[in-house]
C-alpha cells in the first residue's frame, strides 16, 4: 500500500513505524510539522491509500479525514482520551497501560478503534516508557490495524453503542500547575513520580537559586539528607536535591526562556547552572560515580560494572543517549578498568534504553567555542572506540537494549558481536548533521557490510530495525524480549559465549585479524582521514553543521518531508 505518515516530528516511534512498514513492502512517505495546507499538498502529491499518524500534536483537517482513512496512534488504552495520556499514567502510578489505533473524526481520540495492545508500566521515566514498552505496544497495534485495513473487510469498533464497554475517560492537558513540586511537604516518592511524568518533555517548572528552571529526570537517593529543596551535592553533572524524607538526583536542567529570547535547551544540571549563574553557581560537593554499589544502596549513577564469573558487564546510561567529552572520558576510564579484570567476555551496554547517539550536541551548542568543543568531543569519542577496537585479549559484545545512532552506532560496531533487543533502531549515519562522520566508521562499517552497502547506509540516512540490521550483517543477534528482561537475557547469552569450547580460538583469530588489518591500513590512517573532513565541518565558514545542530538542539520544527526522505515517492 501507499502509506503517508503524518507526524509532528520524525521521533523514535515515527522512525520505528516507518522502518517496520517499509521493510514489509509498503511504499512509505512522511509529512512533518504543523499547518493544514502543507498537509493537504502532501496528500495530493502522494495520493496515499492510508494516512497514519504515529505522533501528532495537531488536528487532521475534516476535509482530509472525511475523504481518506486516517489512523491515529493514541498512547492510551481504549476509552482514554486527551493530549497527556502517558503523563497521567506515570503520575498516577499505573502498572498496566495500552495503545489504541483509532480513526480520526470530529471527536479528539473518539474515533472508531482499529486495534489495541497493552503493555506493562515499570517505574521509569515517561520518555523511556515511550521508547520501549509503549513503542512495542504501538507497533503491535499499528501492524494489526494496517493488516485489517488492507483486508478491506474489517469494520472498526465505534466508541459508542452496546458493543463498546470502555468508559470514556477524557483528561485535560497536564499543565505545569499539576506538576508543581512542594518541596516542603512532598516525600521523595511523590517528587520522583512528578519528575518521571515530565521526562523528557516538558520537564517540571520550578524555582531554584532565584530563577525559574525546568527539571528533567528524577532518581531517588537513599542516604543524603538536608533541608527540603536544598541542593546537597553533584555527581557526573547531576545535582542532588533534598526532599522532606530523603533526596532526588536531577540529571538535567533547562532555564525558562525569557520573552523574545532564543529557545532554551537541556544541559547537564551543573553545566546549566554554571552557564546561567556564572560565579553565583553553588559550589556543591562532587561525589564520585561508583562503578559498583553495595547491596540495597539506592542512588543514581550513569556507570556501573559487575562480574559474573568470566563475564564482565559495563553498563552506561546517559540522558538522551548523548555523550559529552566528559562522558566519553569517564566511560573510557571505566572500560580500561573492565579490561584489567580477569574476564574473557566483556559486555558493553545491556540497559533498557538508549545505547548511544554519539557526541553531545546540546553541550556543544552551549560551549563558548562550539567548533572546538565539537572537536574535543569527537576526539574523546574516537579514543573510546579505538580502545574497543584494539582489545584483543577477550571478546567484546555491544548489547543494545535501545537505539543507537551516528557515533553511538559506530561505538557498537567496534565490538566483536552486536546484540540488539528486537525493538531497537539503528541509524548508522551522520548526514543529517551535515557531517562525514568519524569514530572509525570507514573501517568498522565496510568490514561488516562491504563498501557499497556502507556507502548506501550513510547516504540514505534511514533508520534500520534490529531485524533489518541483522540481515545486512550489522547485528549478530536479535533478542525478542521485553525491555525489562533484556539485561538478564544478555547475561545468559554472554555466559554461553564465555563457556564455548572455541572461545580462546575465537580470541586468537580476532587478534590475528586485527594485526592483518593494521598492516593493510592502520587505524590511525582511518582516523586521520575522517578527522580531516570533520575539521572542515567544525572550523571552516559556510559548513552546514553549526546551523543544523542549532536547529536540532532548539527543536525547530521541520515542515514537509524530513531531509533524508525528501526524494521518497
Amino acid at each position: 500500500m501507499r502509506i503517508l505518515l503524518v507526524a509532528s516530528a520524525f521521533n523514535s516511534l515515527t522512525q520505528r513505524v516507518f522502518a517496520e512498514l517499509r521493510e514489509r513492502g509498503h511504499l512509505m512517505a512522511v509529512h512533518l510539522g504543523p499547518g493544514e495546507e502543507p498537509l493537504r499538498e502532501a496528500v495530493r502529491r502522494h495520493a496515499p491509500d492510508l494516512l497514519l499518524a504515529p505522533m501528532l500534536k495537531s488536528v487532521i483537517p475534516r476535509d482530509i479525514w472525511s475523504a481518506h482513512t486516517c489512523l491515529v496512534v493514541h498512547p492510551g488504552p481504549p476509552g482514554d482520551r486527551g493530549p497527556s495520556s502517558l503523563d497521567w499514567a506515570v503520575h498516577e502510578g499505573a502498572v498496566r497501560w495500552g495503545v489504541t489505533v483509532l480513526q480520526a473524526d470530529e471527536v479528539m481520540d473518539g474515533g472508531a478503534v482499529w486495534a489495541t495492545a497493552d503493555c506493562s508500566m515499570p517505574p521509569v521515566g515517561k520518555s523511556e516508557l515511550y521508547r520501549n514498552e509503549v513503542a512495542d505496544a504501538a507497533l503491535e497495534a499499528v501492524l494489526l490495524a494496517v493488516e485489517r485495513f488492507a483486508s478491506g473487510t474489517y469494520e472498526p469498533r465505534p466508541q459508542r453503542g452496546p458493543a463498546w464497554h470502555a468508559a470514556d475517560h477524557t483528561r485535560p492537558y497536564f499543565a505545569q500547575g499539576l506538576r508543581r513540586i512542594d518541596w516542603a511537604r512532598e516525600p521523595t516518592a511523590a517528587v520522583v513520580r512528578k519528575l518521571r511524568a515530565a521526562d523528557s518533555q516538558p520537564g517540571v517548572l520550578d524555582r531554584l537559586l532565584g530563577g525559574e528552571w525546568y527539571l528533567h529526570g528524577g532518581h531517588p537517593e537513599g542516604e543524603l539528607r538536608g533541608r527540603p529543596g536544598e541542593l546537597l551535592a553533584s555527581r557526573a553533572g547531576a545535582v542532588c536535591r533534598a526532599t522532606v524524607d530523603g533526596a532526588v538526583w536531577i540529571p538535567e536542567l533547562r532555564p525558562r526562556r525569557a520573552p523574545g529570547s532564543p529557545e532554551t535547551f537541556k544541559l547537564p544540571a551543573t553545566l546549566a547552572l554554571a552557564r546561567v549563574l556564572g560565579e553565583r553557581a553553588p559550589r556543591l560537593p562532587e561525589l564520585p560515580a561508583p562503578l559498583s554499589l553495595p547491596e540495597g544502596r539506592r542512588t543514581w549513577t550513569d556507570l556501573g560494572y559487575r562480574e559474573d564469573g568470566p563475564v564482565g558487564f559495563l553498563h552506561f546510561s546517559f540522558p538522551g543517549g548523548a555523550m559529552s567529552t566528559s562522558h566519553c572520558r569517564r566511560l573510557l576510564d571505566a572500560y580500561r578498568f573492565a579490561c584489567s579484570r580477569p574476564t574473557s567476555v566483556l559486555v558493553l551496554g545491556g540497559g533498557r534504553d538508549f545505547f548511544s547517539n554519539g557526541i553531545h550536541l546540546n553541550v556543544i551548542e552551549a560551549a563558548t567555542d562550539p567548533g572546538q568543543e565539537s572537536w574535543d568531543n569527537l576526539q574523546a569519542m574516537n579514543d573510546l572506540v579505538a580502545a574497543v577496537l584494539t582489545t584483543t585479549d577477550r571478546l567484546v559484545v555491544s548489547a543494545l537494549g535501545g537505539n543507537a545512532a551516528a557515533g553511538g552506532a559506530m561505538l557498537a560496531l567496534a565490538a566483536d558481536e552486536v546484540w540488539c533487543r528486537h525493538g531497537a533502531l539503528l541509524n548508522p549515519h551522520y548526514r543529517l548533521m551535515g557531517l562525514h562522520g568519524s569514530e572509525y566508521w570507514t573501517y568498522t562499517l565496510p568490514r561488516r557490510v562491504g563498501e557499497t552497502t556502507a556507502r548506501r547506509l550513510t547516504e540514505q540516512a534511514l533508520p534500520l530495525t534490529a531485524g533489518a540490521a541483522q540481515e545486512l550483517g550489522l547485528v549478530d543477534r536479535v533478542i525478542p524480549c521485553g525491555p525489562q528482561i533484556f539485561g538478564s537475557a544478555v547475561g545468559r547469552f554472554a555466559a554461553l559465549l564465555a563457556a564455548s569450547a572455541r572461545l580462546q580460538e575465537r580470541i586468537a583469530v580476532k587478534k590475528a585479524a586485527r594485526e592483518r588489518d593494521e598492516a593493510v591500513r592502520p587505524l590511525a590512517g582511518h582516523r586521520a582521514a575522517e578527522l580531516d573532513l570533520m575539521r572542515r565541518s567544525f572550523f571552516e565558514p559556510g559548513e552546514p553543521y553549526h546551523a543544523l545542530r542549532s536547529a536540532f538542539v532548539r527543536k525547530q520544527p521541520v515542515v514537509g518531508a524530513p531531509p533524508q526522505l525528501s526524494g521518497l515517492r
